[in-house]
């Protein structure tokens, strides 16, 4: 067997494992295809054994670098050789030559990020450029928006490192002798020649242009796009460029992309860096998701992205607006020439490949017709075209792209769950691409054939040309053995699509945004991978930070989600093992729905899993412990003394923590002697006077019975800016705990118990402040999942402290506390609610502010309290979080307004944190 074989050979992980060919069976594209095992080799002996053991056995290979390709190059039904875990070593970089040696698996972030203190860059720059390898962007010639300028990969390969399927390895580079290619393009010339002149981002198909005379020869460029079919790449030379030493953004705005694209010749003779293209519909999409926020951009329904370079920054402005007034007959226009406004701006046209995977109706739209190029001066007629083919077939798409390179993207609503659609997709396909060979275009223009276009390779080229791919294919890989069904001998382009009809599952959330079910949303990962990004930015995804494994990615529990919703690989549905681990190390930080183009919300999913999973079964005991926490607290709260006793006492508190499933080295929290609560009805009664409007203060359980001064504090700052605090009268709860346990029927009953008791406040339309993030969330997003109707009010009302102050007393005149602070933002306000209102507040309260981009703290509830879950706690932490509070001034204030968080800082560092509420009573304070 070949798995034994390969365990015997080769020094890197080998799995077969059910989990990990469930993992990837997909990619970012339709296409699904579960592999035999996946191996992740450490150095090129590896690859060479991977590549002897399928050869003897007979079993295909397919090359993947992370996992985010499109027209699906990166499946296949053999072994895959996964590049992007050890072959990452950066082994050069010349700066006389302006050159860089590196391995297939190293991301191009990083090869940037190792070229910018030599003034240099590697040109081509993908959208997934933080994750993208450069051994993927070689398999299919990636270009991204600085093309215009740098060119393609195949531009910027110079010699190549590569193992042929018959285990030869070879360096390639230009002008080599090789008879038998020689003699391929001879026998050829004339149609090489014709074929593949006129477009500069033709990349379907064999760069056989590249062989020829006048090109050099150049034989590693020729292997440029060929995506994994001829030879497996173990490294590269590749040239650099250098860094701009100004830039500057010009967005202009017309009427719609059709106009755009018209405009596109009078900008190019500008020599722009970059002209990218987008409609008003993704700018829509980006701006109504959370944590998004607005985007400043001129008036129109459609903008090209104009980068200019410069010298100095004052001639790269004076060049942007040069372009400005040149198109101001057509174009509003706006230069942004700051970087941080201009990272704003990008990220819209980042995302997109996300984005425009669920229309502002809601619907689906998916990849098929991603990226076809046509001359420049032909993309406004291409587009008119385009459109009216939609209009034929009855589809639609957000539109976007290399404008400048007449490369458009599109994400469109095909049907590809069932028989008719497919064949509406299989049809539409076939039309496109008549249209696309019409304009002069190429099928692929930058994220290669795979098995989304290989098949309709005829409609381009001739027979002879399509001969001389077989040709080239038999060269390198006579024996087909690498990457089958694309290009050469390609499967269908409506063949092994991944969607299957979804069904009637019972889902106890409601799944509102995705028709009510979970397979629906767990297709909305479509697989960009902006989650396995080594040093992410945000929250998303703080177990993969720490882990780098791919089940431990919000892309990799989708994609265990789906394989087990489809019954195929995984086959013991919610009771599935492969599906519990990988969901073992989710925190439920919600950082995924926010963060991720398309707001899986893995959180939610975890909690439904759960619920069934462990439907009947008995549960890990921190389900009971912490997941039952409201109840033992209200407990508790009868002898606060003698459990903070129990919890002192060394032999008393180890056993505790056994049976409660909480990790040894934890501290429990000591419960407050009185419950804010308590104290609050106790309190000498204040007359309520009429010209005070009323606010409920909400007593979460983690503030009432555990940190109260909190809560009081908030009362006093309340009062102060003159309203009037109540309290509701019986015990209410969010039902946080249970929901993130998996506990949803319970939640039910308890949200279904709270709404009851805040009927009175809610019909008098009384705002509720909640203090805990967590809470605030969960009463504002999880409780309508599980209460559709009943708890649509309590979440429109509910808002945070800062909310309520800047929305119901904007001219509270607060005084200025003269303080600086580092926030951690918890990661449920992050992903529900926002934090620019606590921003603002802190500013006005005097408070010099920087909010930390940490990601989770780590704690997450009961997750950091697990035993199991310790270590990946802290490393969550140790990551940003709990260096930058321990490296901060003693004078320096640390906010943070979670429970968990202020818990984590306390445990871990020598700092005590503070919630936005205690800052802001010591700015009363300190008048």
């Amino acid at each position: 067997m070949i798995e034994k074989a390969l365990r015997e050979t080769v020094r890197g992980e080998v799995a077969f494992d059910t989990a990990t060919r469930a993992l990837y069976a997909t990619d970012a594209s339709n296409y699904r295809r579960v592999p035999q095992g996946v191996v992740f080799p450490r150095n090129s002996e590896d690859v060479a054994a991977v590549l002897a053991a399928c050869r003897a056995h007979g079993v295909p290979l397919t090359a993947r670098g992370r996992g985010t390709s499109i027209a699906g190059n990166a499946v296949g039904p053999g072994v895959v050789l996964d590049t992007s875990r050890h072959l990452t070593r950066i082994l050069e970089i010349d700066p006389e030559r302006r050159t860089a040696c590196v391995e297939s698996g190293v991301v191009l972030d990083e090869l940037q990020a190792a070229a910018r203190p030599h003034g240099l860059r590697f040109g081509p720059d993908p959208s997934t450029h933080s994750r993208a390898t450069i051994g993927g962007m070689i398999g299919n010639n990636a270009c991204g928006s600085h093309s215009v300028a740098w060119g393609k990969t195949s531009d910027n390969v110079e010699e190549l490192d590569v193992l042929l399927a018959d285990g030869t390895r070879m360096q390639l580079g230009a002008g080599q002798d090789h008879p038998r290619l020689q003699e391929l393009v001879s026998r050829h010339l004339g149609e090489i020649r014709r074929e593949f002149s006129g477009l500069s981002r033709r990349v379907s198909g064999y760069a056989l242009d590249q062989l020829l005379p006048e090109n050099g020869f150049h034989v590693a460029r020729s292997l440029v796009g060929s995506e994994g079919t001829c030879a497996t790449v173990l490294g590269a030379t590749v040239s650099l460029v250098p860094l701009p030493a100004a830039t500057v953004l010009l967005v202009l705005g017309f009427p719609d992309a059709i106009a755009a694209a018209h405009a596109v010749p009078r900008v190019l003779p500008h020599h722009p860096a970059t002209v990218e293209g987008m409609d008003a519909e993704l700018l829509a999409l980006f701006t109504s998701r959370p944590g998004r926020g607005a985007v400043d951009l001129p008036d129109g329904g459609a903008w090209l992205f104009v980068e200019m370079t410069g010298d100095t920054q004052a001639e790269a402005t004076e060049r942007a607006h040069v372009l400005a007034a040149e198109l101001r007959d057509a174009a509003t226009a706006q230069v942004i020439t700051e970087p941080a406004a201009q990272r704003v701006a990008w990220r819209v046209r980042e995302e997109g490949a996300g984005l425009a995977t669920r229309l502002a109706d809601g619907s689906e739209a998916w990849p098929g017709w991603e990226d076809a190029a046509v001359p420049p001066e032909h993309l406004g007629a291409y587009l008119e075209d385009f459109a009216a083919l939609l209009r034929r077939h009855g589809r639609k798409g957000v539109t976007y792209g290399h404008f400048g390179e007449g490369c458009l993207h599109v994400r469109i609503d095909f049907d590809l769950v069932s028989d008719r659609g497919r064949a509406g997709f299989r049809s539409f396909s076939h039309d496109i691409a008549d249209v696309v060979v019409a304009h002069g275009g190429s099928l692929s223009g930058e994220h290669g054939d795979g098995r989304a276009r290989a098949e309709l390779l005829p409609r381009m080229y001739s027979e002879p040309v399509m001969r001389a791919f077989g040709a080239f294919k038999a060269i390198w890989d006579p024996e087909g053995l690498l990457n089958p069904g694309v290009l050469v001998q390609p499967d269908p382009v409506d063949a092994g699509l991944r969607f299957h009809p979804p069904l009637d599952r019972g889902t106890l959330l409601a799944f509102a945004h995705d028709g009510g079910s979970i397979d629906q949303a767990a297709r909305r990962c479509v697989g960009v991978g902006k989650c396995v990004v080594k040093e992410p930015s945000g929250v998303m995804c703080p177990s993969y930070a720490v882990t780098g494994a791919e089940e431990h990615s919000t892309r990799g529990r989708a994609h265990m989600l789906m394989e087990m919703l489809r019954g195929e690989t995984i086959t013991d549905g919610w009771r599935s093992t492969e599906v519990r681990d990988a969901l073992d190390l989710c925190l439920s930080c919600k950082g995924c729905k926010s963060d991720c183009p398309v707001d899986v919300d893995m959180a939610s999913y975890k909690s439904e899993f759960l619920a069934h999973h462990y439907a009947g079964r008995l549960r890990p005991a921190s389900h009971y412990s912490m997941g039952w926490l409201p109840l033992w607290a209200r407990l508790a709260s009868l002898a606060p003394g003698l459990v903070n006793l129990a919890g002192r006492t060394p032999g008393v508190r180890a056993l505790l923590k056994r049976v409660g499933g909480i990790a040894q080295e934890r501290a429990i929290p000591r419960f407050a002697p009185a419950t804010f609560t308590r104290a609050f009805r106790r309190r000498p009664q204040r007359p309520p006077v009429a010209a005070r409007p009323a606010v409920v203060l909400w007593p979460d359980t983690f503030n009432n019975h555990l940190t109260p001064e909190v809560l009081r504090d908030a009362t006093e700052v309340l009062e102060a800016a003159g309203f009037d605090v109540l309290v509701p009268p019986g015990q209410v709860c969010c039902g946080l705990t249970w929901i993130t346990t998996g506990q949803l029927r319970i939640a039910r009953r308890v949200l279904e118990h709270t709404v009851s008791v805040m009927r009175p406040y809610l019909d008098a339309g009384l705002p509720v402040v909640a203090l805990e993030p967590s809470c605030a969330a969960a009463l504002r997003a999880d409780a309508t999942e599980l209460l559709p109707d009943g708890a649509r009010a309590l979440a429109e009302q509910t808002l945070t402290l800062a909310e309520f102050l800047q929305r119901h007393a904007p001219d509270w005149d607060l005084p200025a506390l003269g303080r600086t602070a580092i926030t951690q933002q918890h990661c449920h306000q992050h992903a529900d609610l926002g934090f620019a209102a606590d921003e603002a507040l802190l500013a006005k309260a005097g408070v010099a502010n920087r909010t930390l981009d940490s990601g989770c703290c780590g704690l997450a509830g009961n997750f950091g309290f697990e035993q199991e879950h310790y270590a990946v706690s802290t490393a969550v932490g140790e990551r940003v979080l709990l260096p930058a509070v321990r490296d901060a001034d003693a004078d320096t204030l640390v906010v943070a307004d979670g429970f968990s968080c202020r818990t984590q800082i306390a445990q871990e560092t020598p700092r005590r944190a503070l919630h936005l509420a205690q800052v802001l009573r010591m700015a009363l304070r300190a008048r």
